[in-house]
């Protein structure tokens, strides 16, 4: 167990939102050639939420920020800091964690955006931990959420069975009790930025008709290699993460992986040498929805009573970049 003396950041309050919209693989038969039962073979995936037209990602994050701070039994008057892990933003700019400030009425206080693909929440809890017990900031909202959907091909049969639309959030301030965040582990590779990336919209492709007429305004991927990379990185950082603690894998009641991939997520598993009890997973129901993945997860097994004192988790990403990162915790 982590030693008690150790300053460190805790989590106080969880909560997520998604859209009320379902679309299901029986959905999804009648727009590309596919059928439900390839779709959960490949990928676990039932069904997945989707956002209406008029809704951009800030209107997924407000609306899990309030339900967060009602969780935690606090006002935004009491964080001093927004930071937003999002693929998705409103705007280039500003960030969307300025339009999140100003939904919530949170006057003043300091808000960013962090792109880092689907690993962007891990990120976001790594670079709270420094801005916390260096005294910067007290209180932080981090906000994981995207509107994948507004980005996906809806052609494209290998890549629009996988995204949906939600937000997830947490508060995080410094631990009083000894839990906490006990170790991390971060990497990333631009090398292999290629294999899953959205072309066009930046300063590299600036939107044009031919841009938008080749569909390079949506998101591309070579899944079969991003698999291979997805496995092999994700049980690197949750091994190297927990040598870090000073923890074994028989010490971990829960991994909880990114929900990109029914088969991602059993392969990290088994690296873990974990019975299948341990590795929760929920990507049945709202399919891959990047950096909100990790704090819906966290949400729903706080929420079922299934932390208790002490209680190891190891939080476990990847995504484009490639970036990567694990987070062992205790709660």
């Amino acid at each position: 167990m982590g030693k008690k003396n150790r300053r460190r950041i805790k989590i106080t309050g969880t909560g997520f939102y998604v859209p009320d919209k379902v679309l299901t693989n029986f959905d999804l038969e009648k727009i590309v050639d596919t059928t439900d039962e390839w779709i959960v073979a490949r990928t676990g995936i039932k069904e997945r939420r989707i956002a209406s037209e008029d809704k951009a990602v800030s209107d997924l994050a407000i609306e899990a920020s309030w339900i967060t701070l009602k969780n935690a039994g606090l006002k935004v008057e009491d964080i001093d800091l927004i930071i937003m892990a999002t693929s998705t933003p409103d705007t280039i700019f500003p960030s969307t964690a300025c339009w999140v400030q100003k939904g919530l009425g949170a006057d003043h206080i300091p808000a960013f955006d962090i792109s880092a693909g689907c690993t962007g929440f891990l990120y976001g809890m790594i670079l709270a931990e420094g801005l916390i017990l260096s005294g910067i900031n007290k209180r932080i909202l981090l906000i994981g959420g995207e509107l994948l959907t507004k980005v996906t091909n809806w052609k494209d049969r290998n890549t629009c069975v996988l995204f949906g639309d939600a937000a997830g959030a947490v508060i995080l301030e410094e631990s009083d009790d000894g839990s906490g965040m006990l170790s991390y582990y971060w990497k990333a590779d631009g090398n292999l930025g290629n294999l899953l990336f959205q072309p066009a919209g930046g300063s590299r492709i600036p939107a044009t008709a031919q841009s938008v007429a080749q569909d390079l305004h949506c998101l591309q991927m070579k899944g079969n290699e991003v698999f291979k990379h997805a496995v092999k990185r994700m049980g690197e950082a949750a091994l190297v993460a927990l040598k870090k603690a000073g923890l074994t894998r028989e010490e971990v009641d829960y991994l909880i992986p990114h929900q990109a991939n029914i088969r991602i997520i059993e392969a990290t598993g088994r690296r873990l040498n974990l019975p299948p009890e341990k590795v929760y997973s929920n990507i049945h129901k709202y399919g891959n929805v990047s950096v909100a993945t990790i704090p819906i997860a966290l949400h729903e097994l706080n929420e079922a009573g299934k932390f208790k004192k002490d209680t190891i988790i190891v939080m476990d990403a990847f995504g484009a970049g490639f970036t990567w990162a694990a987070v062992v915790y205790q709660w």
